[in-house]
C-alpha cells in the first residue's frame, strides 16, 4: 500500500520505448488531460488500491492504467504506475518468511495465487516477445531516501518549492548521466569496500537503470517526506553532496572524509525513520 510518507525514484520513458498499442494509449491519455501530477499521485494510488481490494482482499484487483507525464519541447515522457503488478509483488513479498497461518491471514491463498500468476505472466518469455522487456518505472522507499539513490543525481539538478500547499524537493536528470554516475560510484565502491551491502545496492540500481530507453529521464522525488521537514531543513539538505564527498574520500583513500560524510547521512535519515514509531 503506498505510504504518504515515502520517497520515489522514477524513470520517464519516451513513447518510442513502448509498443505501438501503448504509444496510442498514452497519447490519448495525455490529450484527454488524464495525466496525474506527482504531487497527487501517491494519494490517488492509495485510494485506488484500497477501493479495488475491498474489505475481503480475496482477489487481485484490476486497476486502471495511469501514469506520470513529462512534456519537453520535443518529447513526451511517460512513467506508468503498473499498479496491478506492484500490488501482486507486494502481496507475495508480504508472505515471504512468515508462518503460513499468519501469511494466509494477511494475504489469502486465493489472492496469493492470482498474484503469483500475474507476476509470472508479466515476466514470461511470451510477453517479452510481444511487448519487450517488462520494467517497473517507479521505486518507493518509506520514511526516508535510500542513500544509493543520491549516487544518481547532482546537486545542481535540484528543484525546491516551498510555497504554501505545494512543497516539493526533487532532482531530475538524463538517464545517461545517472548511468555514468552509477558506474563511477560502483567502481569506487568495488575497489574500496568490495562486496559490501552498499556496493550490491548501487549495483542493483545501476542494473535497473539499464532496463530503460537511453533518452529517458530519472527523477528522485522526496514525495511526502517534505511534510516532515521544515522549509529551512529542505533548503539546507545536502545529501547528494555528502554522498559525492564520501565517494571522493573513498576514491582518494581518505577514510576520515568518507566516514564523516556517511555518519552525517545516517544520522540525518535515521531521525526521519524514527518518526515512523511516533506515527
Amino acid at each position: 500500500m503506498p505510504s504518504l510518507f515515502a520517497s520515489y525514484l522514477r524513470v520517464y520513458e519516451p513513447l518510442t520505448a513502448f509498443d505501438r498499442e501503448r504509444q496510442l494509449f498514452w497519447r490519448r491519455y495525455v490529450s484527454e488531460g488524464r495525466a496525474v501530477a506527482p504531487l497527487d499521485g501517491p494519494g490517488r494510488q492509495r485510494t485506488a488500491i484500497i477501493e479495488a481490494l475491498g474489505a475481503g482482499w480475496t482477489r487481485l484487483p484490476d486497476l486502471p492504467d495511469e501514469a506520470y507525464v513529462l512534456e519537453t519541447d520535443d518529447t513526451l515522457l511517460v512513467c506508468p504506475w503498473n499498479l496491478r503488478i506492484r500490488v501482486a509483488e507486494a502481496a507475495l513479498s508480504a508472505r515471504d518468511g512468515v508462518p503460513p497461518v499468519l501469511a494466509d491471514a494477511f494475504v489469502p491463498p486465493t489472492l496469493a495465487g492470482q498474484a503469483k500468476e500475474a507476476v509470472e505472466d508479466w515476466r514470461s518469455g511470451a510477453r517479452v516477445l510481444e511487448h519487450g522487456v517488462p520494467r517497473l518505472h517507479e521505486q518507493i522507499a518509506t520514511w526516508g531516501v535510500p542513500l544509493r539513490w543520491f549516487v544518481f543525481v547532482d546537486p545542481k539538478e535540484r528543484e525546491l518549492v516551498t510555497a504554501p500547499g505545494r512543497r516539493v524537493l526533487r532532482y531530475r536528470t538524463e538517464i545517461s548521466k545517472a548511468r555514468r554516475r552509477a558506474s563511477r560510484g560502483l567502481s569506487v565502491l568495488r575497489k574500496s569496500v568490495g562486496d559490501a551491502p552498499i556496493t550490491e545496492a548501487v549495483e542493483e540500481g545501476a542494473r535497473w537503470l539499464e532496463e530503460f530507453h537511453p533518452r529517458s529521464m530519472v527523477e528522485l522525488d522526496y514525495g511526502g517526506l517534505v511534510d516532515l521537514l521544515s522549509d529551512e531543513t529542505l533548503a539546507a539538505d545536502d545529501s547528494p553532496e555528502l554522498v559525492a564527498a564520501g565517494l571522493a574520500g573513498l576514491a582518494d583513500g581518505d577514510a576520515d572524509v568518507a566516514s564523516r560524510a556517511y555518519e552525517q547521512l545516517v544520522a540525518r535519515w535515521r531521525a526521519i525513520q524514527l518518526l515512523e514509531r511516533c506515527n
